[in-house]
């Protein structure tokens, strides 16, 4: 809850990332609070008054996976809603003049994304989901122990940069400061 709080302030896109993992977490321990408790909760350096809070996060989260099924597959719809948010100030960056660097900095890293996009099942709905889909998915085959090719850990580093520079565009616009004017 703690690290969540802190991503999202800091780095939006390492803040979906995370809690793709915790959903992951929740369906690895059967959407089940005890487990949970046992397993994930229990490792943490906690004090008494904020056990309960982390708990009650972690309750939410299985509820809010149960009440939309995503118990065994799929994303929560406000990580969903935050990747579309990512995606439309993406979008207006493209747009815009004062953003031109932006514009070039994703021209470079395209090539990557339709290259990525043929090969991907099911299709993401845009590009934003698809970097962040293919770096967690080298995070899990890296955890899993198996080999990442070349091509596919420099086109994901790529990722990750653009990634951040859109993560900080995000938190300057949540801040007021981002000017789309020339």
């Amino acid at each position: 809850m703690y690290t969540a709080r802190q991503k999202k302030r800091d780095n939006v896109a390492e803040y979906v990332l995370y809690m793709w993992q915790v959903e992951d977490l929740i369906r690895a321990n059967g959407c089940d609070m005890d487990r949970i408790k046992a397993n994930v909760i229990s490792g943490y350096s906690l004090a008494k008054s904020e056990i309960q809070e982390v708990t009650d996060w972690w309750e939410n989260l299985v509820e809010m996976m149960k009440l939309e099924q995503k118990e065994a597959k799929g994303h929560l719809q406000f990580i969903v809603n935050t990747i579309n948010e990512l995606n439309t100030l993406h979008g207006r960056l493209l747009q815009s003049p004062a953003h031109i660097s932006y514009h070039v900095r994703f021209q470079q890293i395209e090539s990557f994304l339709r290259e990525l996009e043929g090969v991907t099942n099911p299709k993401p709905s845009n590009d934003i989901e698809l970097m962040l889909g293919a770096l967690y998915n080298v995070f899990l085959l890296k955890l899993q122990g198996r080999e990442i090719s070349i091509g596919t850990l420099n086109a994901v580093q790529e990722f990750g940069k653009f990634l951040a520079l859109l993560a900080q565009k995000y938190r300057e616009d949540q801040q007021g400061k981002l000017d789309m004017e020339i």
